[in-house]
């Protein structure tokens, strides 16, 4: 008979090549994320449709805006320990259907008031799908890919916001607005079936909730052949126990420090994310922008997502947290300087374009940064948490820049506030980094789970 092997599940994905497997697995998860973008970013697309059709005020439409980022939250806050404690297939399948029911369901509207109803569901399914895909897709990448692929992941959210806007061009003049709605529900159902046939349960989450050998075999061998000799299984990482909810592990005095700091910084990023899409056509136009050129400028901002790929990079070698603490204060500089740069358009367009490249990357970089902090028990909780409560950051920016405004400060004075949440979202990881140091060193010299057999 042959020997018993017991494999380190964490081990084997660090050994063996990237296999199509894993690589069907980053496809779906990826277009989780891309329909995130899409269904996030519909409702402005549609918003002109509406006042024309409906004949409403403008400001009628602010709850149909703000309901999808109230549900974001709610969604993320209460799917997080819930998907500790049933797994993360079940939850990605429960969350990408209720998204695409809810924006189906809304296609059917007849009222202001049901938009806003639906959309806020929408939002509940949302805020759950994206922090369950950076869960399961981080669960399956080896250790020096971990950040580079997760950030690549993250880039759907761009492109699918973007892509909603083509489409919208194309189809809305053609078949109204109901159809984007349509669109965007179809799509996740069908994403929905795809995930529950083809994705299996992560192995780290099955190692650690003690499944059976036989099933957690069963995937690994269809990264490699070489799962089929292993006998029994094991993740290394912090010990944690059983009956400690994600809650409990994410507050717990080991990860307190970190999960503080991580909320403080998404939080932080989201404020001047939100100022800046929503504040910058107005702000640069009372510098004397024309509107035309404003726009422009401000559609530039949020196209730097795409550089958080080398940051993952940058990640996977070097220490991940002065990483995106180095861009958040250099994304500080930044804005420092847009303050300064008054009408000069040459100078506003160059400083925003490199602006939205640091600033995006450090937020696209966050989820990447929680994925590797937290142990497999509460890491879908402290994700979610983060990107949950970090949601409120993007209300508070536009609250803070509208503020400001009424009280008559200057063009310098509203971009050197937003300097100092970006120095304080730097700040933040810098305290991560020094105060969880031995935390670190538990987690990567010490065993969390059983054998199973």
């Amino acid at each position: 008979m042959a020997e018993p092997r017991t494999v380190d599940v964490q081990s084997f994905l660090d050994e063996n090549p990237f296999s199509p497997f894993q690589w069907m697995i980053f496809g779906l998860c990826f277009f989780v994320v891309f329909l995130d973008g899409f269904d996030t970013a519909a409702i402005g697309y549609i918003a002109p449709s509406l006042l024309s059709e409906w004949g409403f005020e403008r400001s009628a439409l602010a709850p149909v805006l703000s309901a999808a980022l109230f549900g974001l939250a709610t969604g993320a806050l209460l799917s997080g320990p819930i998907t500790d404690r049933v797994g993360r297939r079940t939850m990605l399948v429960c969350s990408v259907t209720i998204f695409g029911v809810a924006c189906l369901a809304s296609s059917f509207s007849g009222s202001l008031s049901q938009l806003v109803a639906w959309r806020f569901v929408t939002g509940l399914g949302l805020g759950s799908a994206m922090p369950n895909a950076v869960t399961m897709m981080s669960e399956f990448l080896p250790t020096k890919w971990r950040a580079t692929l997760t950030n690549t992941m993250f880039c759907g959210f761009p492109l699918g916001a973007a892509f909603g806007g083509f489409l919208a061009a194309w189809i809305i003049p053609q078949f109204g607005w109901r159809s984007v709605l349509v669109f965007g529900g179809l799509v996740p159902l069908v994403l929905a079936a795809l995930i529950f046939g083809l994705m299996p349960e992560s192995v780290r989450y099955m190692v650690a909730n003690g499944a059976s050998a036989d099933r957690i075999r069963g995937v690994l061998r269809r990264i490699s052949p070489s799962a089929t000799s292993a006998t029994s299984f094991v993740a290394r990482e912090a010990k944690v126990s059983k009956a400690t909810g994600g809650l409990g592990i994410v507050f717990s005095q080991t990860y307190v420090v970190g999960t503080i700091t991580l909320w403080t910084a998404y939080f932080m990023g989201l404020v001047v994310f939100y100022a800046m899409i929503n504040w910058m056509p107005v702000l640069f136009k009372d510098v004397g922008l024309s509107t035309t050129s404003a726009s422009v400028v401000t559609a530039l901002f949020p196209l730097g997502g795409v550089f958080a790929i080398f940051a993952g990079w940058v990640m996977d070698r070097l220490n991940g947290n002065v990483t995106v603490a180095i861009c958040f204060g250099l994304t500080a500089v930044a804005l420092w300087a847009i303050g300064r740069s008054g009408g000069n358009i040459a100078a506003l367009t160059v400083l925003v374009v490199v602006a939205g490249v640091l600033l995006n990357t450090a937020q696209t970089s966050l989820p990447s940064l929680a994925a590797a902090f937290y142990p497999t028990r509460g890491r879908a909780t402290g994700i979610a948490w983060m990107m949950g409560l970090g949601r409120f950051g993007g209300i508070a920016g536009s609250f803070l820049v509208g503020e400001l405004s009424a009280r008559k400060l200057g063009f310098d004075v509203i971009f050197l506030a937003l300097a100092l949440a970006a120095i304080i979202a730097a700040f933040a990881l810098l305290v991560k980094q020094f105060a969880t140091t031995h935390a670190a060193t538990s987690i990567a010299t010490s065993k969390e789970g059983t054998l199973t057999h």
